[in-house]
């Protein structure tokens, strides 16, 4: 099982970004906001993590919390491998102004990605 997350695995460009919150359906689940955009080609699943600074002042806070989202997302990605022909932009936006223990948030995660495998 293949455990890492390159960066051919994390959605950096800015058009396909922009395309991710033009095009993108949506839901909710504490503490996190999860936009994601189907596409029909050859490709991987690509991930954007963001924390916003305005919930979370301290830059050591905000990466301390996409540490732990990478993280659990590494660990449970493979729940999200299905048709090869369709790749998914992810887009996993934490919204909580508290720092969340790592159990909960792999908790979160794994749901989080059970539920995308199934679009």
């Amino acid at each position: 099982m293949d455990r890492k997350f390159p960066k051919s695995e994390r959605l950096h460009s800015r058009k396909s970004i922009k395309e991710l919150f033009d095009k993108s359906s949506s839901f909710f689940l504490y503490p996190f906001k999860v936009v994601f955009f189907v596409r029909e080609s050859v490709g991987t699943d690509q991930v954007l993590i963001s924390v916003s600074k305005r919930k979370l002042r301290k830059a050591t806070d905000r990466n301390w919390v996409k540490r732990r989202i990478r993280e659990a997302y590494r660990h449970h990605k493979h729940l999200m491998k299905g048709n090869p022909d369709r790749h998914k932009h992810i887009g996993i936006i934490y919204v909580s102004s508290d720092l969340i223990p790592y159990d909960i948030v792999q908790k979160k995660i794994e749901t989080i990605l059970r539920k995308l495998s199934k679009l």
